[in-house]
């Protein structure tokens, strides 16, 4: 799984994130924000503070994370078994 090596937060709930293979983008966040624990990034200056976690994923302090794999494949537009080839099943011969 590519890793995930610069992230700048923009305005509107917006990321732009660069990956190692080469994929970077902007990934739109806006539809998480005023729900469940991501009700906090519209505090002043929360959703500006994400930084890289020390597992690689997106991290406002301690309390909010976001997978790097997940933010991958909203950006990508790929699958799941686009990307994990152990997710892919193998032809059955019936």
């Amino acid at each position: 799984m590519p890793k995930l090596t610069k992230i700048t937060p923009l305005s509107g709930f917006r990321l732009d994130v660069q990956y190692d293979d080469g994929s970077s983008g902007i990934v739109d966040l806006a539809g998480l924000s005023g729900r469940g624990v991501f009700a906090e990034w519209e505090n002043e200056g929360v959703f500006e503070s994400v930084v890289i976690g020390p597992q690689g994923q997106l991290a406002w302090g301690n309390t909010i994370e976001l997978c790097a794999d997940a933010v991958y494949l909203r950006l990508t537009g790929k699958r799941p078994g686009d990307v994990f080839s152990s997710l892919k099943q193998a032809p059955i011969d019936a």
